[in-house]
């Protein structure tokens, strides 16, 4: 995050350090808590935070890439780097709170602060489209509203800003406090209040409460009344308050909503006249998001006809980087809709973290309201792509073009976005990842659809934020030192490949599973490089497991000489992973074979057993307990008879996804995490605490009205006895939506409501009862999400979830995104 230059000494000042070696020439300008996410390192100073990962493991990596300035609480890394400065703290995070709140003191700007359940990233970015004219804006990048986040962004605050507009979010008592004292918003807006993150609270008025902290101090509140029932005079924040409301008395009272042409006329009371607005947003969300922000235009003394005006503009915001397939082998990430240094490095970020193609290309418009002359701010750019390792730049844009000899790389340059779509048949792209970052003026989105493949309407949406933060859920209930081996096998339980190994293994994932060998080939093409198992070895494919240096699972002892035979003479300590069949009577070694695979493994120093393990059978159900006892024992029994008799030590693992919530005595020294990690697990009642991964939508085709006992579909099955309205939408059981979901058994959300299937399932489309439901052509249908979930899919057929997530076809585009 760039900001005004602080002297380390200052920044020493400024923390309660316990102990500081210091180069007193340094200055810092920048806060690191990513040792990926470095554009200046003389001027950065990295926090070695103990959040999802302890960032002291990343030391390393961060010295390595130029920075020499630390802040740490762990003090056996005092000395690990003689030449750096090294703060050591009680507390990383609080000495990165305490510096982005002394940095906010020095400044005099009205600030805006935005908290709720949902909705505060929109209001925020719409805020800024509203305001940019009349202010210059430091907010939050992207959704950085957390205890890391809020400092960071903070920290941004320089002298040339008057206004700071900043989310912050929390998800359990005692947060806010500390958020409060970093922000310091005179002006306070509530969005709503709802479910989300209320499991770290008491009560739904402890989580009101906590959140209305963060205005303690306010000046002004803006809210709705419907969002804060419950609570006393004395308990609501703010000198001056605005209210706004659909269903009582407020200062901005909602009378009636009118959809219009994709858009919602609003009609409305304010200080006893009618005022109207037009929010250029269809769905029922940014009608809210838009309605809040009307009501803080008018609360900061906006005319009605001027907020009229402002409003009607509004464009779209797109929150999450998009990941998809591109033309000619490419892949795609799509962040047109935003471009400012800081989102930009985090887009890049993310760009580092695909290794799928050997070549990475950057689109990027000129940027605007960065506070900075083109010279200081392309030059900043160019530093930064080349810290990336970029290998291409295409700039879009006269500032950008005017700055091309900053740039010291591959790189070519057009005046806009009409003259590169005049070029395009002239550019080649083959082979490579493309970052496309725009600002909203340059309608990236444009060059955008040119460069992706053309995607069916059915697409499957994956989360890798979501993904994350269920590893580490899993993570945070293991005893210090378990490793992890994520399963990566069926093509990531439907959820994709190399998109998915390539998070895992920036996570510090210790293993992946693979059921093929060419599952565990394709990855290693795509540049993953850390160990992975291959669970059904054939010696077929012997020879690509050596090349590609995969690690097959040994199941009996047929496979085991038909490997060791295969090796070359002179191969040796092999890496091998044997499995122990100790209930699930489906493949691995039992008791009775052992005298034989000891034997077969003395006779030969060719492979090593880096892994011995076995597989729960019913981690899941508490029915079945005594039996997972009954194969902890024999599987501890099994392998130390192996470890005795081969004379050193290996990893030993059984816990499945449902052991690790469940049985914390059978983690051993890794763990195997599989549908966990896209937030399933039959061992936790309504799967509390885990995020929704996938979601998969498709469109309505074609409207139709149906008489009374018309028949629809194949076999005349389906029936509407009083007529109605059906939806043909494009999703059918070559896509994976079964056959069994016909005739009413399957639901999907259209516009937010269930609508039942009718007649049977076709091979690439279904119908869907759609009466009285107000849909058109092209709408959204959701065949599945967190509301809908995959598990009541499963129930309606009689299956599991695995079946669900695992049968969406390949033909189903994969859409990755990433906050």
């Amino acid at each position: 995050m760039s900001h005004a230059i602080y002297s380390i000494n200052q920044i020493a000042e400024l923390l309660n350090i316990n102990s500081f070696s210091t180069d007193n020439n340094a200055k810092i300008s920048k806060l690191v808590i990513d040792s990926r996410s470095i554009i200046d390192p003389e001027e950065s100073l990295f926090f070695a935070l103990n959040s999802k990962r302890d960032g002291h493991e990343y030391l390393k990596d961060a010295y390595t890439n130029g920075i020499r300035n630390f802040v740490i609480s762990d003090e056996k890394y005092l000395k690990q780097f003689p030449d750096a400065n090294i703060l050591l703290v009680s507390d990383v995070l609080m000495a990165l709170q305490s510096l982005a709140a002394a940095n906010r003191k020095q400044h005099d700007l009205q600030v805006i602060a935005i908290t709720g359940s949902n909705g505060k990233t929109i209001v925020k970015e719409w805020l800024y489209q509203l305001l940019a004219a009349d202010f210059n804006i430091v907010r939050s990048p992207k959704s950085f509203n957390s205890q890391i986040g809020v400092p960071l962004s903070v920290w941004q605050i320089e002298n040339e800003h008057d206004m700071g507009i900043f989310e912050a979010g929390i998800s359990k008592a005692g947060e806010m406090e500390s958020l409060e004292v970093v922000i310091r918003p005179g002006i306070g807006i509530l969005t709503n209040i709802g479910e989300a993150h209320a499991e770290g609270f008491s009560s739904h008025k402890e989580k009101l409460l906590e959140k209305l902290k963060l205005f303690k101090d306010a000046g002004l509140f803006i809210y709705s009344p419907e969002y804060t029932e419950g609570l006393s005079p004395n308990e609501m924040p703010g000198k001056t308050k605005f209210s706004w409301s659909l269903k009582q008395k407020a200062d901005l009272r909602i009378l009636f909503i009118e959809p219009i042409e994709g858009r919602n006329y609003v009609r409305a009371n304010f200080k006893g006249e009618e005022i109207e607005c037009l929010i250029p947003f269809r769905d029922r969300a940014s009608l809210e998001n838009g309605i809040i922000c009307w009501a803080t235009l008018l609360a900061l003394g906006y005319t009605p006809h001027e907020a009229d005006l402002r409003l009607e503009k509004l464009t779209h915001v797109g929150m999450r980087l998009e990941l998809k397939t591109g033309i000619n082998q490419c892949s795609v990430i799509d962040d047109s809709y935003s471009a400012d240094t800081s989102s930009l490095a985090i887009a890049l970020d993310f760009l580092n973290l695909q290794n799928q193609h050997p070549k990475k290309t950057l689109i990027l418009s000129d940027l605007y309201e960065t506070g900075k002359n083109d010279q200081d701010l392309y030059t900043e750019i160019a530093a930064l792509v080349k810290q990336k390792n970029l290998n291409r730049l295409i700039g879009i844009g006269p500032h950008i073009s005017q700055s091309a000899g900053s740039f010291e790389m591959e790189s070519s340059f057009y005046e806009s976005t009409q003259d590169f779509i005049d070029n395009f048949p002239a550019i080649h792209f083959n082979n490579e990842t493309i970052l496309v970052k725009g600002a909203r003026k340059f309608e990236f989105e444009r060059i955008s659809k040119l460069i992706s493949q053309k995607i069916h309407d059915t697409v499957l949406e994956i989360d890798l934020n979501a993904l994350s933060g269920n590893l580490q859920f899993y993570r945070s209930k293991l005893k210090p030192g378990v490793k992890v081996m994520a399963m990566v096998k069926a093509f990531s339980y439907g959820s994709g490949s190399f998109e998915i190994a390539n998070l895992l293994q920036y996570h510090k994932v210790d293993y992946l599973a693979v059921a093929y060998t060419d599952e565990g080939v394709a990855l290693r093409k795509a540049g993953i490089s850390m160990p992975i198992m291959v669970m059904s070895p054939e010696p077929s494919g012997f020879e690509a497991i050596i090349r590609h240096q995969l690690e097959p699972e040994i199941y009996n002892l047929d496979i085991l000489k038909s490997f060791t035979g295969f090796l070359n003479e002179h191969a040796a300590d092999y890496p091998v992973h044997l499995k122990i069949d100790t209930g699930m009577h489906r493949l691995g070694f039992e008791e009775p074979d052992l005298g034989d695979l000891l034997k077969t493994l003395q006779e030969s120093n060719k492979v090593k057993i880096v892994s011995v393990f076995s597989h729960l059978v019913a981690s899941d159900d508490p029915e079945h307990d005594d039996f997972t006892r009954h194969q902890l024992e024999r599987f501890t029994t099994i392998a130390d008879q192996i470890q005795n008799n081969l004379g050193y030590a290996f990893i030993r693992h059984i816990s499945n996804t449902s052991g690790i919530s469940r049985h914390p005595d059978a983690q051993m020294d890794m763990v195997r995490i599989g549908i966990g990690l896209y937030g399933f697990d039959g061992g936790i009642v309504s799967n509390k605490g885990l995020q929704t991964v996938a979601v998969l939508k498709t469109t309505v085709t074609q409207l139709k009205q149906i008489k009374p006992n018309e028949t629809v579909g194949y076999g005349r099955k389906g029936l509407l006895p009083d007529g109605g309205t059906i939806a043909t939408v494009k999703i059918g059981y070559a896509d994976g939506y079964n056959r069994k979901f016909g005739n009413g058994t399957g639901k999907m959300l259209v516009n937010g409501v269930l609508a039942p299937t009718v007649g049977v399932i076709c091979m690439d489309m279904c119908m869907l009862d759609v009466t009285g439901l107000n849909v058109k052509t092209g709408d959204e249908v959701i065949v599945f999400n967190g509301e809908l979930t995959i598990a009541q899919l499963a129930r309606q057929i009689d299956t599991i979830p695995y079946e669900i997530l695992t049968n969406v076809s390949q033909r189903v585009k994969r859409v990755y995104f990433y906050e």
